[in-house]
C-alpha cells in the first residue's frame, strides 16, 4: 500500500518588522527571493508546491522522508544565513507537516492532512518544526531526532492529533526522541514540561504542574496578576495538558508569544481565543503586541517533566 501524501506549511516570521526595517520595495524583494529559494528546496525533495502564501508556502510530498528531509535542510541553511544577518531582519521559519489524503480540485488540495499542517505551522515557535505522529511513524532514519509534545488541540477536530518536534540541530540534547529498533520504552527525567517561571516587573511566581490551570489577568481571581488596562480580568488560561503546557487566550484584545531561540529573540505568534504550547522561554504579552514596547509583558520559563525515550537511548 503506497503511503500517504505528506503536506508541509512553512512560514516566515517576523516579515512585518523587516517591511519597517528595509521599506516596502527592498523588503517585498528579499521576501519573494526567500520564497522562491524554500519552494525549490521542496521541489528538490520531490514536492510540489501548491501555492505561495506572501511570505510562506504550501507543498505537497509524495511521502514523508521527502517531506521531512526537505524541512530539516530548509531549518539548517536558513539559520545559517540568519547568523549573517541583522537582528532587525531576522526571519525564522515556522513549519507544520502532516500525513494523509488529500483531495484535489481545480489545482488546490483540501483535506484533514492540509488543515493540521497548516494549524501546526501556526502553533510552532519560530525555528521550529511540529510534525504528527504519522509523519514520524513514515520515517525509517534512526539519526531523525523529535520530542513528542502529546496531544495537541487543535481548532475544528475534536480528536487532538499527537504532535511531536523535530529537532534540526546538529548536535544531540538528551531531550529528544531517538527512533530505534527496540519495541519497549521508558519514562525518564529531563527537561521538558514540570513548572513555569512567570516573570512581570517584580513579581516573580512558579507554578509546578500540579499547580495548573492559571489563569493570568487583572483581577485579584487570577493567580498571577498583572494590573494594566489592556489586561483583561482573566486574560489567558495555563493548563497542564498531557505533558505539556499550553497557554489558551481568553481576553478580548488577544496574547502575544514570543519565543527565545539560540540567537535571541525571534517573532512573536498572535493569539486570538487560541493556544499553543509554551516551551522554553520567551515572553508573554497581553493586550498588546510585544512590538509595542509599552505592553505589559510577563517572561516565561518552563523546566522539569518527563519524556519518552527508547531504552536504547536513555543511556
Amino acid at each position: 500500500m503506497a503511503a500517504p501524501p505528506t503536506v508541509v506549511f512553512a512560514d516566515l516570521t517576523g516579515s512585518t518588522r523587516v517591511f519597517e526595517a528595509m521599506g516596502n520595495a527592498r523588503a517585498t524583494d528579499t521576501v519573494t527571493r526567500l520564497v522562491q529559494w524554500i519552494g525549490g528546496v521542496c521541489e528538490s525533495h520531490h514536492g510540489r508546491v501548491v501555492k505561495t502564501l506572501g511570505d510562506g508556502i504550501f507543498a505537497i510530498f509524495p511521502n514523508a522522508a521527502g517531506a521531512v528531509d526537505a524541512v530539516l535542510e530548509l531549518q539548517r541553511n536558513h539559520q545559517k544565513r540568519l547568523m549573517a544577518w541583522p537582528a532587525p531582519l531576522r526571519m525564522d521559519l515556522q513549519i507544520g507537516v502532516a500525513s494523509g489524503e488529500v483531495v484535489e480540485v481545480d489545482g488546490d488540495s483540501y483535506g484533514d492532512a492540509v488543515n493540521l499542517a497548516s494549524r501546526l505551522s501556526d502553533l510552532a515557535g519560530p525555528g521550529q518544526i511540529w510534525a504528527t505522529a504519522s509523519v514520524i511513524d513514515q520515517i525509517t532514519d534512526p539519526g531523525l531526532r523529535h520530542r513528542n509534545l502529546g496531544p495537541i488541540n487543535i481548532r475544528g477536530k475534536t480528536e487532538m492529533p499527537i504532535v511531536h518536534r523535530i529537532d534540526w540541530q546538529e548536535e544531540i540534547t538528551e531531550f529528544m526522541t531517538v527512533p530505534a529498533a527496540l519495541v519497549h520504552q521508558a519514562r525518564v527525567p529531563d527537561s521538558s514540561f514540570g513548572q513555569i517561571e512567570l516573570s512581570w516587573l517584580d513579581v516573580r511566581s512558579m507554578f509546578r504542574a500540579s499547580d495548573l490551570p492559571i489563569h493570568l489577568g487583572r483581577v485579584d481571581e487570577a493567580e498571577f496578576v498583572v494590573n494594566d488596562p489592556r489586561v483583561s480580568r482573566l486574560h489567558a488560561r495555563i493548563e497542564a495538558r498531557q505533558g505539556s503546557c499550553v497557554l489558551v487566550d481568553v481576553s478580548t484584545y488577544g496574547t502575544w508569544v514570543r519565543f527565545h531561540g539560540r540567537s535571541g529573540a525571534s517573532g512573536e505568534i498572535a493569539l486570538r481565543r487560541d493556544e499553543c504550547v509554551l516551551h522554553g522561554s520567551g515572553e508573554i504579552g497581553l493586550g498588546a503586541p510585544l512590538s509595542d514596547f509599552s505592553a505589559p509583558t510577563i517572561a516565561f520559563n518552563t523546566t522539569g517533566g518527563n519524556v519518552l525515550l527508547s531504552r536504547k537511548d536513555a543511556r
